[in-house]
């Protein structure tokens, strides 16, 4: 059999090769997850939970929580978009934040369940979405996954401690961190 010659590569196909990888490369040095939006999310997660902690209803709580999440999604949305309009990338919108599984459990009246869940469903989510990011996007959400199945097992009472420690001071630090190592 006669040694066959490789197929010569066309310049279209080289072209799309090179902007795949120029693509993947640039997925490892950038973050959409901004930095000081992060940080911001973290001090109103402070404050809500501080909130939060002076409410006497159930009900009450899940207000201030919610409206919570409302102020996160208002700060991260802009800052993200901001983040990847000034990197001169595209922002790809995933699904949004869904929070049907969050009335199931309050109409079961589980409300000490939910810092737990809510810290693991978030740290999960960041977790996929810096896969293909900086590094220190996933071990973000792997502290927030730790401190959710923590929180599941503490008593009820500390949820907002772990509210506070995993929305606020872990957001603040690695909001700082991005904001300082990966451009805001």
């Amino acid at each position: 059999m006669p040694a066959s010659r490789p197929i010569p590569i066309d310049s279209s196909a080289a072209d799309h090769l090179r902007y795949i990888r120029e693509t993947m490369e640039r997925a490892g040095e950038f973050t959409a997850v901004p930095g000081w939006g992060g940080m911001l999310m973290g001090f109103s997660a402070l404050l809500a939970a501080f909130f939060a902690s002076q409410q006497k209803s159930p009900n009450a709580w899940l207000v201030v929580w919610l409206l919570e999440a409302l102020v996160a999604v208002a700060i991260a949305a802009p800052a993200t978009a901001h983040k990847a309009r000034r990197a001169n990338l595209p922002l790809l919108s995933g699904p949004g934040r869904k929070f049907l599984l969050t009335f199931v459990l309050v109409r079961a009246g589980l409300f000490a369940v939910l810092p737990g869940l809510w810290l693991l469903l978030y740290g999960t989510a960041i977790v996929a979405a810096g896969a293909f990011s900086v590094r220190i996007v996933p071990v973000m959400g792997a502290c927030l996954i730790a401190m959710g199945a923590l929180a599941l097992f503490a008593p009820a009472q500390w949820g907002d401690a772990f509210m506070a420690a995993g929305f606020g001071a872990l957001q603040i630090g690695f909001g700082g961190w991005i904001a300082r190592n990966h451009g805001g």
